[in-house]
């Protein structure tokens, strides 16, 4: 244990973030350390607490044992501590907006107006959910069947770095509201607000261990919290190939796994459809700087609206403004890591080089520098190429034409991914037919990223394994389980 708060501090954006662990409701130092870069300029944030499998070991250890007095506790004292959590968020939304921003990169504006009131949001309405569950009994032949969703124990949470505290809140949340303890693995590239989370979970009387923040990098503390014996529960976001070392460690265990993992979604655009609209919602996908698991990358256009739908792409993009995420009128900011700058680069520099053609973009911003690239358009692409086939997780879209409407469907299922689905029409009847066809976790018709935590989230084939979100997400963090009692007089058999 460190005895010195002021020499773990880091000041980001005006505010102190403690850079140790969080386990068993103190902070936690580690002999190593890891750097945090910031996309905004590249500057050191802070230098964290590295760990490994001994603070992956101390952290489930905190967990197990807080873990009988927490799931003891009942629902609606749970609730009030996660609404006094909400609470606490909100009160401290503006630091938490700040310091993600200089951590990830994503534009201050949209931290401030959506994705943390969204953390709030999580809170509240998980621990409210789990005050309506198991309220309905059945009778089978005058036998009470009562169906519970008991504690599960120690989770195993490990997050991305694309929208740090969203994402590790909509997994949280659900798992402490059920009466579980957690343990929190947050992406080495975006850890900060996590430690706040601690910070603020302690602050509203979450008790010690029921919450634990270990950070470190994935092969090493992720990897050490994944395959723990003790964990009963693993929820993972990231890459397909992550994911695959994830179950596998799990199933060592055979330790329960919800999997959100990549994306390469369609778009698909029928001659029929509101051409403004659907550049509207063509241009959203250079949110975050494409940095979106639900992206919709692919665009698939009817041929005879393919060359004015790309003229008002074009007018959309250009009017984006590139530049500082802190600043108001930006519309995009930087890639989060230079790892991820060379990453999007490459693949868009191989697309060229094997014949695809830039409509726009093409490369890195180079009047920004540093991790700026510009919002980019590749045509002349084949179905069976990289660029089509693999998620880059930048802001860089595909454009693919078809002529009819079975054409438009092979081309939408013609990868192994399945997370979401776009189509933008005016006939009803072939949005109906068309999103029958499509196999996505969540297909949007004529609108883009409307979630709503009561409906199911996941992704299928390679995009993930289960669903998360409303009674979902209680399914797998607790262990449901149904009690079957006969009649008063004892008669009946099954």
């Amino acid at each position: 244990m460190a005895d010195n708060p002021v020499e773990h501090t880091a000041v980001v954006a005006g505010v102190p973030v403690d850079t140790r662990h969080w386990i068993g409701g103190r902070r936690t130092a580690s002999p190593a350390s890891f750097a945090d870069l910031s996309p905004v300029d590249g500057r050191e944030l802070a230098r964290l607490a590295r760990g490994g499998a001994a603070e992956a070991g101390a952290a489930v250890a905190a967990a197990s044992a807080a873990f009988p007095g927490w799931a003891a506790t009942s629902r609606a004292e749970r609730a009030r501590v996660l609404h006094a959590v909400a609470d606490g968020v909100e009160a401290r939304l503006e630091d938490l907006a700040r310091v993600e921003t200089e951590d990830n990169g994503a534009l201050l504006r949209a931290h401030r107006r959506s994705v943390m009131p969204r953390v709030a949001h999580n809170f509240r309405y998980f621990a409210d959910k789990a005050l309506e569950l198991g309220e309905k009994d059945f009778e089978t032949r005058g036998h009470r069947n009562h169906v519970s969703w008991d504690p599960a124990g120690p989770c195993a949470l490990v997050t991305p770095w694309n929208a740090p505290l969203m994402l590790a809140t909509w997994k949280v949340a659900p798992a402490l509201a059920a009466g579980n303890t957690v343990v929190l693995k947050p992406a080495e590239w975006s850890p900060l607000t996590a430690s706040l989370l601690a910070d603020i979970a302690a602050d509203a009387g979450l008790p010690p261990g029921v919450l634990n923040v270990l950070q470190g990098y994935g092969n090493e503390a992720g990897a050490a919290l994944v395959s723990h014996p003790c964990v009963r529960r693993v929820s993972f976001t990231g890459s397909v190939p992550t994911g695959r070392s994830v179950a596998a460690a799990a199933a060592a265990h055979l330790t329960p796994v919800s999997l959100e993992l990549g994306g390469k979604s369609p778009l698909l655009v029928f001659a029929d459809a509101d051409l403004d609209r659907a550049a509207d919602l063509a241009a959203e996908q250079y949110d975050n700087a494409g940095q979106v698991c639900l992206a919709a990358t692919r665009l698939l256009v009817e041929e005879g609206v393919a060359e004015e739908f790309t003229r008002r792409l074009a007018a959309r993009a250009a009017a984006l403004v590139q530049g500082d995420p802190r600043a108001e009128a930006t519309g995009m900011g930087p890639l989060v890591h230079p790892r991820q700058l060379e990453r999007v680069d490459g693949f868009v520099r191989r697309a060229l080089a094997a014949g695809a053609r830039a409509a726009y973009g093409g490369g890195r911003h180079e009047e920004l520098g540093g991790l700026h690239y510009r919002p980019t358009l590749l045509t002349g692409v084949d179905q069976d190429s990289e660029i089509v086939q693999e998620e880059v997780f930048g802001p860089v879209l595909t454009l693919q034409t078809f002529r009819t409407e079975d054409e438009a469907v092979e081309l939408a299922e013609g990868t192994r991914f399945g997370l979401a689905a776009t189509l933008v029409t005016g006939d009803p009847r072939r949005a109906e037919r068309v999103s029958a066809r499509l196999t996505a976790g969540t297909v949007w018709v004529n609108c883009f990223y409307v979630r709503d935590l009561r409906a199911p989230f996941g992704g299928a084939r390679e995009s993930g394994v289960g669903r998360e979100g409303g009674t979902w997400s209680f399914d797998f963090y607790c262990d449901v389980k149904n009690t079957v009692t006969a009649p008063a007089d004892g008669g009946g058999h099954g």
